[in-house]
């Protein structure tokens, strides 16, 4: 696998959600469609949302990664609860010093309410904010490692800290460690 090549959100207001992607966060709108007729509640949908001929836009999140929302018709679908068994509880979008300046500088240019710079695990900074969906963004950071940003090496346990965690899940032992712990460095 290479990594994320898209989500995909959901707004019932995209000309509000490309406001903020491209113009707050500075994400570039790179396609914007309209899903073809039949595949939304035709016998065509691929798993699109059950409506016909919805906005579809992507905007660059960097990394070759994409953002995209779907716009639902105002009205048809409930809000959602984040932390919702099945939501999505936040995005982390990973970004180099610089960007990460950047993007606090534009939160409060655009007045947009935010954490603020936040240590979120040892070496690392975040800062959480909603968009005009209520989607919980947060931005993060490895400053000590400048434009060479390496999420996973930077989050990466050793087996003995992953067990003392993993051991308080209900069944778990040395057999259940070894299958899904096992390719963890040792120190």
């Amino acid at each position: 696998m290479r990594g994320v090549h898209h989500l995909a959100l959901t707004t019932e207001d995209m000309k509000a959600t490309v406001e903020f992607y491209a113009g707050v966060l500075g994400m570039p709108l790179v396609h914007a469609m309209k899903v073809p007729p039949g595949l939304g509640a035709g016998p065509g949908n691929r798993g699109n949302p059950p409506y016909e001929e919805i906005r579809h836009y992507f905007f660059d999140m960097g990394n070759d990664s994409l953002m995209a929302f779907f716009e639902i018709p105002k009205g048809a679908e409930p809000q959602t609860n984040r932390n919702a068994i099945g939501g999505m509880q936040h995005v982390a979008i990973a970004c180099t010093p610089a960007r990460f300046r950047d993007i606090l500088e534009r939160l409060e240019r655009h007045g947009v309410p935010n954490s603020g710079p936040i240590e979120q695990l040892p070496g690392m900074v975040g800062v959480y904010l909603r968009d005009p969906n209520d989607v919980r963004l947060e931005f993060a950071c490895q400053p000590a490692q400048g434009a060479d940003q390496r999420n996973i090496e930077a989050v990466t346990q050793t087996k003995a800290e992953a067990a003392a965690e993993l051991l308080t899940l209900d069944g778990v032992d040395a057999a259940w460690l070894a299958a899904y712990a096992g390719d963890l460095p040792e120190d």
